[in-house]
């Protein structure tokens, strides 16, 4: 077999690999979504700079979708980016051999972001990428030396290196500008971007999650309230509880959609709610599965911490063996207190080591209370950025968890009720249009600083179909099943207790 063949061969494996790996951690109609994005967006910075040679802000952008989504997503974004520009600039023998270089720049992002628990300071990170300038430089001339010489020597491999140095350095350079121009915003975008998809779609929720583990976790270190049985018995709870039961794949996991394969976010909300009305969650069987058990089997899946706390909660509230998830997650707190700097992921932090029994709820309370806005209000990241309900209300139930003061909890309170809209339900951003998902979080919030909240009831008990699926927002179609999961926790009304001891 000639070096030419036998390399298309090795080259063809390595990227049916990639692709294969990416369809098994099965990427929901969202990712799909934002990796399509961003492929384009690659392949938009490779024609828009086509006439400098080798200077092109694609690289970058595929080592930060590898960064902030994780390993598949990033070999996705950099295959396909060099397959649909190469429609452009045109195909030939290469291009396999550039999806397999920004796929693997893909996948040293997802590395990086795995081995390191500290954001990456801004100059370090636009090293790293001037480096992988040089390395998709080094694929690219493995192929020049392994299809146009007969001299398949390091001495000629060493020649090509040498004459295609300037090439690379000019990669390398333009990657270093391109960083330092927009990596930050498109890294911060990104991390907003993931998990505000993954609160509005059902990844990173605190709110409903934190009901369902102070309510049945085995580890908790007092007891807890439970819903009244007639709470328990409304026929909004029956209605969901049903449709939910009737969504459950054969797997005995749950997606995202009615019909979607299972995942760990669908499968998550749907223990949670389901345990939230007081329902166990092992015992919703199909074909002889059920969710907890799909959830341990394809831990594989978890990516980042904000995946590592849903999971807890979930499985804890399930009273089901932890192993080392908490142990991966405390590797992701900071000295501060924080998990990431992000009122999002440290409120959910907060919940999940007060759900598994584990240190740390306190100094990361004292982390969340110094980033409230004056308003009371708390936002997606830190303070001073807009505060929004949905992280309002997911530091309002992790400061209850963590038995924090109560002028805190009290302030933030205020601010959410104050976001309520004339027609009863809860927006995710103030002025803007009730939504089911913010109005179940609401609600638990407020269940969890004082007690129900009666308009919203009403509100969120209108979304509610024949069929027993939840309506994300009035006159609309769509129920997914992670919106129908969170309301039923709302419809139990499962109350939080305001002190879970030392």
């Amino acid at each position: 077999m000639s070096w030419p063949l036998a390399s298309f061969a090795l080259l063809a494996l390595a990227l049916a690999g990639g692709f294969a790996w990416y369809e098994r951690s099965r990427p929901n109609s969202r990712t799909v979504a934002v990796v399509a994005a961003l492929a384009a967006l690659a392949t938009l910075g490779r024609l828009a700079f086509a006439p400098l040679p080798n200077v092109k802000p694609t690289t970058d952008i595929v080592l930060i979708a590898g960064y902030v989504l994780g390993g598949p997503p990033g070999f996705a974004v950099g295959a396909v980016t060099a397959l649909a520009s190469n429609v452009v600039l045109g195909q030939g023998p290469w291009t396999p051999w550039q999806m397999l270089a920004w796929g693997l720049i893909g996948l040293l992002g997802a590395g990086l972001a795995r081995g390191i628990t500290r954001p990456v300071p801004r100059v370090a990170m636009a090293l790293i990428c001037a480096a992988a300038g040089f390395a998709y430089g080094l694929i690219l001339n493995l192929y020049t030396f392994v299809t146009f010489t007969g001299d398949h020597s390091l001495a000629q491999f060493l020649v090509i290196e040498g004459g295609a140095f300037s090439f690379d350095l000019a990669h390398a350079i333009g990657n270093f500008v391109f960083f330092l121009a927009f990596g930050p915003l498109l890294i911060r975008a990104l991390a907003r971007f993931r998990l505000r998809m993954d609160v509005d779609w059902g990844l990173t929720a605190p709110l409903v999650a934190a009901v369902v583990v102070l309510l049945g976790a085995g580890s908790l270190p007092s007891p807890v309230a439970r819903a009244a049985p007639a709470a328990r018995s409304a026929p909004a709870v029956l209605a969901a509880a049903g449709y939910l039961a009737r969504v459950q794949n054969r797997d005995g996991g749950f997606g995202l959609s009615a019909g979607d394969p299972s995942s760990q976010e669908g499968t998550a909300w749907v223990v949670i709610g389901l345990a939230a009305a007081g329902r166990s969650p092992a015992a919703q069987r199909r074909d002889g599965h059920d969710p907890v058990g799909w959830m341990r089997s394809h831990l594989g899946q978890l990516q980042g911490p904000g995946d590592l706390e849903r999971t807890i909660l979930a499985i804890a509230a399930a009273r089901s063996p932890l192993g080392t998830l908490v142990t991966r997650l405390q590797a992701d707190r900071r000295a501060d207190g924080s998990v990431g700097g992000q009122v999002n992921l440290t409120s959910f932090a907060i919940l999940a080591l007060r759900a598994a029994g584990a240190p740390g709820a306190a100094p990361a309370a004292a982390w969340l209370r110094a980033q409230q806005n004056p308003g009371g209000g708390f936002s997606f990241a830190t303070r001073g950025d807009p505060a929004d309900v949905d992280d309002t209300a997911a530091a309002i139930e992790a400061l209850v968890a963590a038995s924090a003061p109560r002028a805190a909890i009290n302030a933030a309170r205020r601010w959410l009720t104050a976001q309520e809209n004339p027609d009863g339900g809860f927006p995710l951003q103030p002025a803007g249009a009730s939504d089911a998902q913010s109005t179940a979080w609401a609600l638990q919030a407020l269940i969890a600083a004082g007690g129900p909240d009666a308009r919203a009831e009403r509100w969120l008990r209108a979304r509610l179909t024949a069929v027993g699926a939840v309506q994300y927002a009035p006159g609309q179609l769509q129920t997914p099943v992670w919106v129908t999961a969170q309301a039923l926790a709302a419809f139990a009304r499962a109350p939080l207790p305001v002190h879970l001891g030392a």
